[in-house]
């Protein structure tokens, strides 16, 4: 694996950041993460435009699009796999311990490694924390992930691939990395941005293509939805066939089976949407 760091490829050997690095000690950074196939990178555009909006929300200097893309650039030539899972990590820089940042520039890390195909239904489990709406860091995509390792690992216990959770007002939200969408009354639909729920690119595109509603959902939609499916950058698609102890027989059902398809065919003819 190849690795950008500091204006430079280097191997992962000796790809080294600072122990006071902001991102490392207190998780202030943002980052994204790009489908790449045959080491093109899918929605490239959007990804950097929301790694400008995340910087922005953290107060960190924009990030320059120019080195962000030639990084980008350079790792996927080192290493242009049939499938591949590409990461823009861009961090508060060398900073002094604690929460305030210090003087020196950011730090921009880019690293693409081979991915396999994801299977077309997983499961997933419902969890008792919240997602807080009205955070400072709500819809950002920062690298404070702890939350997420929490419930991922609860997950990964129950035979899940994935975690949701509502928000604090008891409405359906997201998943540790995944968007949700739930089909109810043969309507497909998708909790609204202000739930707290990440701008999903993914989200998004599924959103365009399909005509997908954005609705306040209660998070006991998931006991009566009659179907159900995440996106993400390496998920596209991905149809729910357990939801806690309730199976959906049948899963992929249909609604899921043509957005799994528009997706796939809209994707196929415009890597940069």
């Amino acid at each position: 694996m190849k690795i950008w760091l500091d204006g430079a490829l280097r191997d992962q050997e000796s790809a080294r950041i600072s122990v006071r690095d902001h991102g490392l000690t207190v998780g202030d950074g943002v980052f994204e993460s790009v489908k790449t196939l045959a080491g093109r990178p899918f929605a490239l555009t959007r990804h950097l435009d929301r790694l400008a909006r995340s910087a922005a929300g953290l107060g960190l200097p924009a990030p320059d699009p120019d080195e962000v893309r030639r990084a980008v650039a350079a790792v996927t030539a080192a290493d242009p796999a049939p499938l591949g899972f590409l990461r823009i990590t861009y961090t508060g820089g060398v900073s002094p311990f604690g929460s305030q940042r210090g003087d020196e520039p950011p730090t921009l890390v880019v690293a693409h490694a081979e991915v396999t195909r994801r299977p077309d239904t997983t499961a997933v489990i419902t969890v008792p924390w919240t997602r807080n709406e009205h955070g400072a860091t709500a819809g950002l995509k920062t690298t404070s992930y702890a939350e997420n390792v929490i419930a991922l690992a609860r997950a990964r216990e129950q035979g899940a691939s994935e975690a949701l959770f509502a928000n604090t007002a008891g409405q359906l939200c997201e998943g540790t990395g995944s968007n949700v969408f739930v089909v109810l009354d043969g309507e497909l639909l998708t909790p609204p941005l202000d739930s707290g729920c990440l701008a999903g690119i993914t989200r998004a595109l599924t959103v365009q293509w399909t005509g997908a509603r954005e609705r306040a959902l209660p998070l006991d939609v998931l006991e009566r939805a009659e179907e159900i499916f995440l996106t993400s950058t390496l998920r596209d698609v991905q149809a729910v066939a357990r939801v806690d102890g309730r199976q959906l027989p049948g899963a992929p059902g249909p609604v899921t089976t043509k957005a799994m398809r528009v997706f796939a065919e809209r994707a196929a003819a415009d890597l940069d949407p």
